[in-house]
């Protein structure tokens, strides 16, 4: 009985993290939101701290990955109504073309 109650309660916590809620959610996030929120701006400030402090390169590319997938998300996925066509992936095939250059450039050739 107690590892059926266990169960549940896992589920009902991780069931915003679903892989829909979470695209749902990238899609509507506006840079508003992001600043407004004290964990996500404590976050992003202690990670931007740390990265230019130590001059972490790694942690600086970490956050200019999650910044473009956010924004390439946000800017190149359609609507949950709409369908996907080839004009609507080229944006997101464009972006992630330019995420992996930069990650390329600065993991492999400027090291």
């Amino acid at each position: 009985m107690d590892k059926q109650k266990l169960l549940e309660k896992t589920v009902t916590v991780l069931h915003p993290f679903e892989t829909a809620n979470v695209m749902n959610t990238v899609q509507n996030l506006t840079l508003k939101q992001i600043l407004t929120h004290p964990l996500a701006l404590a976050t992003i400030l202690v990670l931007l701290f740390f990265g230019v402090i130590k001059r972490s390169q790694s942690i600086l590319l970490l956050l200019f990955i999650l910044t473009a997938l956010i924004a390439m998300v946000h800017f190149a996925m359609p609507a949950s109504n709409a369908s996907l066509s080839f004009s609507t992936t080229l944006p997101f095939i464009g972006g992630g073309l330019v995420i992996g250059c930069v990650i390329i450039y600065f993991t492999l050739i400027k090291s």
